[in-house]
């Protein structure tokens, strides 16, 4: 019997890989997408990517999204509750693991497992410990395509949100920021590759300051 898995799903390209790499593992049953938005704004948490971009990616993924809603600002007991709400909705359903982008953030690992332990939901991480510079070649070479969302201004320039992940962008990126932004450095928007159906068209709009970050509007075509 395979596995039903839910993926969370931060809109970015390591979620998106994650997908795709359970998607060529006969041992899982793909049965959605969770990801947090933000009420206020009607965005993705973190990423402020528009819920109409996030929908066309569920429609590209083929897959239902099962959003979280979560207040601006969000206190830990405030997330908790809602992820608790989440996971009792997971377990009715009959689900038995949810996997996680995460690739070396020990700390955030065990967070997540404390979150499911008292749960019958297993974590799974199928990018762990992967070298993140190979692993961001990788996802090039397979075809993933994401543009940057999000940059945090202590680690990069501001004209780097809204700038397309792609090997010029691995060369630019300053020795001391993570090739795939693990640290917060960046977060981006997967809109092509292998775990969609077709290609989801934006456009980046302009670049706004909000919270000690910068971010790229984009926006459907």
């Amino acid at each position: 019997m395979r596995l039903k898995t839910l993926v969370s799903w931060s809109s970015g390209k390591d979620s998106a890989w994650t997908l795709h790499r359970l998607r060529n593992d006969p041992r899982y049953e793909l049965a959605g997408l969770v990801t947090t938005v933000n009420t206020r704004f009607d965005r993705v948490a973190m990423h402020a990517v528009r819920r109409t971009l996030l929908e066309a990616q569920g429609e590209a993924a083929e897959l239902p999204l099962w959003t979280v809603p979560i207040p601006t600002p969000c206190s830990n007991e405030e997330y908790e509750s809602a992820m608790r709400a989440l996971i009792a909705r997971a377990v009715a359903a009959g689900v038995v693991r949810m996997a996680f982008g995460d690739l070396f953030l020990q700390d955030v690992r065990e967070y997540r497992e404390r979150m499911l332990a008292p749960t019958p939901i297993r974590p799974l991480f199928p990018l762990w410990g992967i070298d993140t510079r190979e692993l961001a070649e990788e996802m090039l070479a397979g075809g993933l395509r994401a543009r940057i969302t999000c940059i945090d201004p202590r680690h990069l320039p501001a004209d780097f949100a809204g700038r397309d992940f792609d090997a010029t962008l691995l060369h630019d990126l300053p020795p001391s920021v993570d090739p795939c932004g693990e640290r917060g450095e960046f977060h981006t928007f997967a809109w092509a590759g292998p775990m969609f159906a077709q290609p989801i068209p934006i456009i980046t709009g302009e670049r706004v300051e909000r919270d000690g970050f910068v971010f790229a509007d984009l926006l459907g075509q």
